[in-house]
C-alpha cells in the first residue's frame, strides 16, 4: 500500500476536525494543499481519494461523497463502516439520545409524502419505546432512562444533533436530516426499503411525487431539474407517463450537469464534469455558505399525499 503523504494526512485531518465539507470547499482545500485543481486534474484528485480510502479501510472508515437532498450540493465526509457495540462506545450520545435520533430518522424517511422533515413539535412527541424492538414489547420493561427522557432533554438533543450535522433545524420550525445522515445512512435507507429516486436511484427522502395517485415514482428536485431540462426527454413521469407537474418554479438551464458519483470509490472517472449555471435559484431558503445543510423553508404538508396508502462518531442505525 502506498504510504500517505502529509498532503493526504492534512485532507483527512480537515474532514475529522471540521466534519463534512461542501464540494467547493473541499476542492479549494485540495488546491491549496496540492497546488492542483480537481477540475483541471481529475485523475490526480481521484488517485488521492483512492489512496486515502485504502488507508482508511484498515480502520473501517471511508471517505464518501453525497448530495444533500435539501440544497442539491455535494458534500465529502468520513464515515465509520462498523456499527457494532464497540464502535458505539466512541459516541458522545447516550442510549436514549441515539434512540431519539433513530425515531426522528424513521419518521422523516418513511413519510409517504417525501417532505423531508417533520415539525419540531412532532419530533418532541416521538416515543422512544418504539425503538426497543421485539424484546422491549415482549417484556414490557421500559428502561428508566427512556421514561425520564423529558421534552427539555429532547430539545437539547435536537440542538446537539443539529450542531453535529446529523439533523438540520429550519427557521420555520421543522427538523430535517443533516448532511452526516445522508453520508452515513445510505445502507440503512436501502435496508429499510426507503423509496428511491427514479433518476439517481438514491433514497428519495426529500423528493417530488408523481401526480398520478396510483404511481409511486418520486424524484429529487435537482434530478427533476435535470430531467425536465433535457430536450430529448419527455416532460412526463418515467414510469406511468403522466405529465409531470413540478411544484418548483421553472428554471432555465444553460448547460446540463453530469451527475456526480455519490459514493467515492477512488476510481478514475472518464466523465468530464460540467458546470451548471442557473438563471435563478429555485430553492426558497438560503443555500448557505456554511458547511451545514441548507435551511430551506419547509413547504406546507400535502394532505392528499399523506393519505395515500402507498407509502469521528457513529450513531448506530
Amino acid at each position: 500500500m502506498r504510504e500517505l503523504s502529509w498532503r493526504h494526512h492534512t485532507l483527512i485531518q480537515a474532514l475529522l476536525a471540521r466534519g463534512p465539507l461542501r464540494e467547493d470547499h473541499f476542492h479549494l482545500l485540495f488546491t491549496r494543499i496540492t497546488e492542483k485543481s480537481p477540475d483541471n486534474d481529475r485523475q490526480l484528485f481521484n488517485n488521492y481519494l483512492l489512496t486515502m480510502n485504502k488507508a482508511l479501510s484498515f480502520a473501517q472508515f471511508e471517505l464518501r461523497g453525497c448530495r444533500n437532498q435539501y440544497d442539491g450540493r455535494v458534500y465529502y465526509g468520513l464515515v465509520n463502516n462498523v456499527s457494532d457495540e464497540q464502535s458505539k462506545l466512541g459516541t458522545k450520545y447516550s442510549v436514549p439520545q441515539i434512540a431519539f435520533y433513530k425515531a426522528i430518522v424513521e419518521a422523516i424517511a418513511q413519510d409517504p409524502s417525501a417532505q423531508g422533515g417533520i415539525s419540531n413539535i412532532a419530533a418532541l412527541h416521538l416515543q422512544l419505546e418504539n425503538q426497543l424492538g421485539d424484546a422491549g414489547s415482549q417484556s414490557h420493561v421500559i428502561p428508566p432512562a427512556f421514561k425520564n427522557f423529558s421534552i427539555s432533554l429532547k430539545e437539547k438533543t435536537i440542538a446537539e444533533l443539529a450542531q453535529d450535522q446529523w439533523l438540520n433545524c429550519t427557521p420555520d420550525g421543522f427538523v430535517n436530516l443533516g448532511v452526516r445522515s445522508f453520508l452515513d445512512l445510505r445502507s440503512w435507507f436501502r435496508t429499510n426499503d426507503i423509496p428511491s429516486c427514479e433518476v439517481c436511484n438514491e433514497a428519495g427522502v426529500k423528493a417530488e411525487l408523481c401526480s398520478n395517485e396510483g404511481c409511486t415514482v418520486r424524484v429529487h428536485r435537482y434530478c427533476l431539474k435535470k430531467m425536465l431540462s433535457n430536450k430529448k426527454s419527455k416532460r412526463a413521469c418515467p414510469s406511468c407517463g403522466t405529465q409531470w407537474r413540478s411544484t418548483a418554479p421553472n428554471v432555465e438551464f444553460k448547460e446540463e450537469e453530469d451527475e456526480p458519483d455519490a459514493r467515492i470509490q477512488g476510481q478514475s472517472s472518464s466523465h468530464k464534469r460540467k458546470k451548471t449555471r442557473l438563471n435563478r435559484d429555485i430553492d426558497s431558503g438560503p443555500n448557505g455558505d456554511s458547511v451545514a445543510a441548507a435551511q430551506a423553508s419547509q413547504p406546507p404538508p400535502d394532505t392528499r399525499r399523506i393519505t395515500r396508502s402507498s407509502a469521528h462518531q457513529r450513531i448506530g442505525m
